[in-house]
């Protein structure tokens, strides 16, 4: 006698996610290639650039010692604090104590992802910019947070009004994410803006989250984006996430870290201890030759995002698109024609082989817009282009 299945059943918090928007592009994208059309991806922001070649010499040398082979657990190895420490010191003049100040990721999304576990009770409100990384928002609903969206306005420079916030929210809220050099935007933010958020979460009790993610991908050599950390007081209220993912092409290595408030990381930590065993020691000594090695390699990827990122823009502005000027990252956002919406656009472009991001994948104050990532060679991007003004 056949026995009886059980019937499964999602949690109302699985049921509220919306599918994950890179994902999905990444669907589409190989079931096309499967039909045997040529794609050319501009819509996940994985860099097509190698991992340096000191730091993978680096990482063969340590995955063959033993004594990393073995649960890694906590913060880091001293020696990945402490070049952590250093670095900061170094391109922000922020001093951070390595033993208490600084903790490993595997990769800063899964810091994003467990914050709010340790911070935001039922009901509580998280205040989430949008268009967004979608995972500030995901992280809030599984925590049994409720979210409120901060839109970013072409006309407030793609910075958040925290006055337009209700009171009433604000007495509820625990958490505010930002995110500057911004993605999907791509702008940054002005120090005078980064002061308003220390006066206004403190003002309101409200733990920030600053998303520092691609601060190394920059246009501007006199205009670098800052830390949030560098802000007087701002380590009162506090943390910072940053990765290597995109700063030294090694997004597949899943290496980043937290850093500011010591209180707030301690609570990150407590999540952690009961969800993962820490990072591979052979990954955070190549984090560390990575941090502390030649930064050439950096300085020589940012002149290729420039130059491709002047090819695309140009050619965008030529067939009409009204294109957000990319002041860091390595995305352009772009208006769509006024014939379309967001996701039709996508659509369109995808009909000839084109993967781009629709703006309403990042919520709603996205729509209007498209993203395109600039992770292939300037050759391809000429040939995206191409295919674009066939379709237009």
């Amino acid at each position: 006698m056949k026995k009886d299945l059980i019937k499964i059943k999602y949690s109302r918090r699985i049921k509220k996610l919306p599918p994950y928007l890179f994902i999905e592009l990444d669907k589409r994208k190989k079931s096309l290639q499967e039909k045997g059309m040529d794609i050319i991806s501009l819509g996940v922001g994985d860099p097509d650039l190698p991992t340096p070649k000191h730091i993978i010499e680096s990482m063969q040398k340590s995955v063959e010692d033993s004594k990393n082979h073995k649960y890694p657990f906590g913060r880091g190895i001293n020696f990945f604090c402490e070049a952590v420490a250093s670095w900061y010191k170094a391109r922000f003049n922020v001093i951070l104590d390595p033993e208490t100040q600084i903790y490993s990721l595997i990769g800063s999304k899964e810091g994003i992802g467990h914050l709010p576990l340790a911070f935001v009770n039922p009901n509580e409100y998280v205040l989430v910019p949008q268009p967004g990384y979608p995972v500030y928002s995901s992280s809030t609903i599984l925590a049994g947070g409720q979210i409120y969206f901060m839109p970013l306005l072409e006309k407030n420079n793609f910075l958040p009004d925290l006055d337009a916030i209700p009171k009433y929210i604000l007495k509820k809220t625990k958490l505010m994410f930002i995110n500057y050099p911004n993605n999907p935007t791509s702008q940054t933010a002005t120090k005078e803006f980064f002061v308003k958020v220390v006066s206004f979460a403190k003002e309101h009790n409200i733990i920030v989250a600053h998303d520092c993610a691609y601060s190394e991908i920059y246009f501007d050599e006199n205009n670098k984006p800052i830390s949030f950390l560098e802000i007087p007081g701002s380590i009162d209220v506090a943390i910072e996430f940053h990765s290597l993912s995109k700063t030294y092409n090694m997004t597949g290595w899943r290496i980043g870290w937290i850093c500011g408030n010591k209180k707030i990381i301690d609570g990150l930590a407590k999540v952690k201890d009961n969800y993962d065993s820490g990072v591979f020691n052979a990954i955070q000594y190549a984090a560390i030759t990575a941090l502390t090695g030649p930064q050439d390699c950096v300085a020589q990827m940012r002149e290729i995002y420039r130059e491709r990122r002047d090819v695309l823009v140009n050619g965008l502005k030529q067939l009409g698109l009204d294109v957000i000027e990319p002041k860091a990252t390595f995305y352009v956002w772009s208006r769509v024609p006024s014939s379309f919406n967001s996701i039709s656009f996508a659509e369109k472009l995808l009909s000839v082989g084109v993967v781009c991001t629709p703006g309403h994948g990042f919520g709603d104050s996205g729509e209007g817009y498209v993203r395109f990532a600039l992770t292939v060679s300037k050759e391809r991007i000429k040939e995206a282009l191409e295919r674009i003004k066939k379709c237009l």
